[in-house]
């Protein structure tokens, strides 16, 4: 690099706060002779084997060797060392046995210092990377492209993606080096993955202008991530430039869009995506049919799905664990427990093992169809399989133990998931507090989510939404308004649901004016009723006899477009034995009851 070259990194890294400490490496520099733990002889010309390394000990016990070797070998063996604890993943002992390499004068250079500089970002301290960066410059050595995409690599792991962005324009903008697939992939998949797909795409496009064409894995990076924000149109129109621009899509080009259409049920448009792979000689593979799997199952097509399985099979394509969890969620979902349970079993037969997530699936199966004695067993073999338990696992199953009024079993499963150290999230508090306010026990729910919030569990709309239901429940009308009026104050907007469950307890008790109030409230504020909010509504009105209060919601119902649920319908019915000479309330129950 010249001498302009180096002026220009000399700017970019001033930019940087990182710290310079009077040793910049001092900091790495601890109980590193207490990692060597074996007692091995010393022999005066050891050869120089990295393929013996199994373990830490090993690579410890070579490095002694190398730094007393006369001749001392070449910075490339001392850099392949590190490289090899570097992939053990270990990164702080990297960076350490690099501070004893100093102090025995081994040799470094340009491939040293960006493993030091990735062990660094990858341990989140980008701060060191820079650290590192500064020393080795002073001292003559030149950064490269390793070396900036490190760097970017550390700010996305680090979560400051601004700084990211900054680093990434200074080396376009000042022509530090010149980037590669992999840094521009670094660039745009990061911002992908921290919610800044619009950005990502406005980078991709720029690009596209200069003399650094993104690959496939950029612009697959960015379908991906326009697919997961449910802008599948987007990613059809991305996919269509890319082939313009002479880049052929592969199968993660399609897997990603055949995903967003399948979640928006766009079936049509999946089978002409399918007949395109196929036209374009790009083989399905088990990720694709995965997917196909899990969105019959999801839809409830799980007919559909066994017969992708069977193509599969035909087609010597072995399904993974995925595809299994995805069938069994499927059975699960039609309460089929036993194909679900058959499928489970079979999975160890076809030389997988279960995950956590295969025995979470099953597991809900179970509680969500009564079956929770079944769950239970499968619960405590989960450790005998060598898996640990997650929180999703506590979580189905404290729900599953309460849901059958096992309220004990379900407090004391709790209890236990704090000892074994697994943290409960804000799902768990709110099944739990669900849990008191069912049983009536309102005061304690209320305590409850003080003892939550000390805990650093922040309430949201879902903790609030089951205070205000228990306060309904409990009569105590006054203060669910309350609570629903103070959401402002705690950072929430009362949601389509907060305000149903407060205006159908209000016709329930027969304040129909101030439900209609709160109903204008509710649409001024932006959140149009929808048909459960009527059909609470009715309900409430009928259960107290008063049909004729509830005929002007009735109408509006039926102006808005909606039906009468199973519930409202009943009702309906009943009192039209009473009222059966009523045209009126016949022509209106014959508008919003279906088929009648």
């Amino acid at each position: 690099m010249k001498f302009s070259g180096r002026a220009l990194i000399r700017r970019a890294i001033a930019s940087y706060h990182y710290g310079i400490f009077a040793d910049p490496f001092s900091f790495f520099f601890s109980n590193f002779h207490s990692v060597v733990k074996k007692d091995r002889s010393f022999s005066p010309k050891p050869r120089i084997d990295l393929s013996c390394i199994n373990e830490l000990d090993d690579a410890f016990f070579l490095f002694r060797q190398m730094v007393r070797m006369q001749p001392q070998p070449s910075v490339v063996e001392f850099t392949k060392l590190l490289q090899v604890i570097f992939k053990m993943k270990q990164y702080s002992v990297a960076l350490k046995l690099f501070d004893e390499m100093r102090q025995w004068g081994a040799p470094v250079n340009e491939y040293t210092m960006n493993i030091l500089i990735n062990c660094c970002c990858l341990l989140k301290r980008v701060d060191f990377g820079f650290a590192i960066f500064g020393c080795f410059f002073k001292h003559g050595y030149e950064a490269d492209v390793t070396t900036f995409t490190a760097l970017l690599k550390g700010f996305f792991l680090d979560g400051n993606v601004a700084e990211a962005e900054k680093l990434f324009k200074k080396v376009l903008t000042l022509n530090l080096c010149e980037p590669d697939d992999v840094t521009i992939l670094t660039a745009i998949d990061g911002l992908c993955k921290a919610g800044r797909v619009h950005t990502a795409r406005d980078l991709l496009l720029l690009l596209e202008n200069t003399i650094y064409k993104p690959d496939v894995k950029a612009y697959n990076a960015v379908i991906n991530g326009l697919c997961k924000t449910g802008m599948v149109d987007n990613a059809l129109e991305l996919k269509s430039r890319m082939i313009e621009k002479g880049i052929s899509p592969d199968v993660v080009t399609y897997n990603s869009m055949i995903q967003g259409l399948c979640d928006f049920g766009r079936w049509k448009e999946v089978k002409n995506l399918l007949n395109e792979m196929v036209n374009r000689k790009i083989s399905l593979n088990v990720v694709t049919f995965s997917i196909l799997v899990d969105a019959f199952c999801k839809e409830g097509n799980v007919k559909e799905a066994e017969d992708i399985l069977e193509i599969m099979k035909q087609q010597n394509i072995c399904p993974n664990i995925v595809t299994y969890n995805a069938l069994i969620d499927g059975y699960c979902l039609q309460g089929k427990m036993d194909k679900a349970k058959q499928v489970f079993d079979s999975i160890t037969g076809n030389g997988l093992k279960p995950s956590i997530i295969s025995y979470n699936s099953v597991i809900n199966g179970y509680c969500k169809n009564g079956k929770v004695d079944e769950a239970w067993r499968l619960f405590l073999e989960v450790s005998s399989k060598g898996l640990g338990h997650t929180i999703t696992t506590y979580n189905i199953m404290i729900h599953g133990l309460l849901s059958e009024g096992r309220i004990n079993d379900g407090w004391k499963l709790f209890n236990d998931m704090e000892t074994r150290k697994v943290h409960p999230n804000l799902r768990t508090y709110n099944i739990l507090l669900e849990c008191l306010c069912k049983t009536h026990q309102i005061s304690e729910a209320f305590s409850f989510l003080r003892t939550m919030e000390d805990k650093g569990a922040s309430p949201d709309i879902i903790t609030y939404r089951i205070l205000i239901n228990g306060l309904c429940r409990d009569g105590k009308l006054e203060d669910a308004k309350h609570l629903l009026n103070e959401f402002p104050s705690k950072g929430l907007q009362p949601d389509r649901q907060a305000y149903t469950i407060v205006v159908g307890s209000l016709c329930h008790k027969g304040f129909v004016d101030e439900a209609n109030d709160l109903l204008v409230k509710m649409e001024r504020s932006g959140c149009a009723p929808n048909s459960v909010t009527y059909n609470n509504i009715i309900q409430g009105l009928l259960k107290r006899k008063e049909v004729y209060k509830a005929m002007p919601f009735l109408e509006e119902m039926y102006k808005r477009g909606f039906s009468a649920d199973a519930a409202t319908s009943s009702m309906l019915i009943n009192h039209l034995q009473i009222y059966n000479k009523d045209v009126v309330l016949l022509e209106m129950i014959k508008k919003v009851v279906p088929k009648i």
